[in-house]
């Protein structure tokens, strides 16, 4: 009787977290066998703002969120700590932008699966947050 009880009052605490961040539009690109990383892509609104500071995935050895920015003439890629999510305004994870990466994978990623992704938000009041994600395996065109 307590343990349900505490259950269900676990589920009223995380609810009205998880509902402040809404998960869009998630895909990752496919792969072929024996290629090591992929990235991940959707849109993240935020209603009161937020930070996505973390990512795990069973199908890969390490996940990060990635940004890519030209420095000069050159794109880079770079790891970072921290995603902010402004309250009510959408933040897109896309190619050539920001994104998550998936590091030593474990298998191949085929066109068609889903995929589990957790991301670790930490709130606007900040309480931290786990937000599970299916993530669609799929062939998109590459961005302009």
């Amino acid at each position: 009787m307590l343990r349900g009880l505490l259950v269900v009052l676990g589920a009223l605490i995380t609810a009205p977290a998880l509902a402040q961040v809404s998960v869009t539009g998630a895909w990752a690109r496919p792969t072929v066998p024996g290629q090591m990383g992929t990235g991940a892509f959707m849109t993240l609104t935020a209603k009161d703002g937020a930070r996505v500071v973390g990512a795990e995935s069973p199908v890969a050895g390490v996940v990060e969120i990635h940004e890519m920015k030209m420095e000069g003439n050159v794109m880079k890629m770079r790891a970072i700590d921290a995603l902010e999510l402004p309250a009510g305004r959408a933040v897109e994870l896309k190619p050539g932008g920001y994104h998550v990466m998936l590091l030593d994978l474990k298998q191949a990623l085929k066109a068609g699966e889903k995929i589990p992704l957790s991301l670790r938000i930490e709130t606007h009041d900040r309480r931290l947050v786990t937000l599970p994600v299916e993530v669609e395996v799929a062939q998109r065109a590459p961005a302009h």
